[in-house]
């Protein structure tokens, strides 16, 4: 799967998407900012799910952190963080580059209303090299995603340790 499957999802559903593989990697949020030279927030990171008996992924900028008590009220329970395995046996896609995109099994997928901060992001493309670049909006069309709102962003994390 992985890379593959997410080359035959963008051939299908959007063939005008180019896959950007950087040819290093771009496994954390740091490191596929600086090969994509933007800002980390700028990467939109997905996250692997477990919310009660149900496995989700949800995508968010790169700077933001899950709030439990926002993501509780929105899915309807407490999320955790699925084991690096299971993530690969659920998606396809190896830890670090994990996404919405040409998934193993169908997952639901959610968009934290964050990315909306930005014109275009950088969502991994099924490997830990390859990205690709796309409007939120577009995004979130392409996965099926519904809009959340699950997480707090920096500053708002500054003001609450000030």
């Amino acid at each position: 799967m992985s890379e593959a499957s997410v080359r035959a999802f963008f051939a299908e559903k959007a063939p005008d998407v180019t896959i950007i593989d950087q040819g290093v990697s771009t496994a954390t949020v740091i490191e596929a900012a600086a090969a994509l030279g933007v800002e980390p927030a700028r990467i939109a990171k997905t996250l692997s799910l477990r919310v009660g008996g149900a496995v989700v992924l949800v995508c968010t900028r790169g700077d933001a952190r899950l709030s439990n008590g926002k993501a509780k009220a929105a899915l309807g329970a407490k999320p955790r963080m699925l084991g690096g395995h299971e993530v690969e046996e659920l998606t396809g896609h190896p830890v670090g580059g994990v996404c919405p995109f040409g998934l193993s099994s169908p997952l639901p997928v959610y968009c934290d209303k964050s990315l909306k901060d930005f014109a275009t992001v950088f969502p991994a493309a099924g490997s830990r090299t390859a990205s690709v670049e796309l409007t939120p909006d577009r995004l979130a069309a392409l996965t099926g995603a519904q809009w959340i709102d699950i997480c707090t962003l920096p500053e708002v994390l500054a003001e609450i340790v000030e």
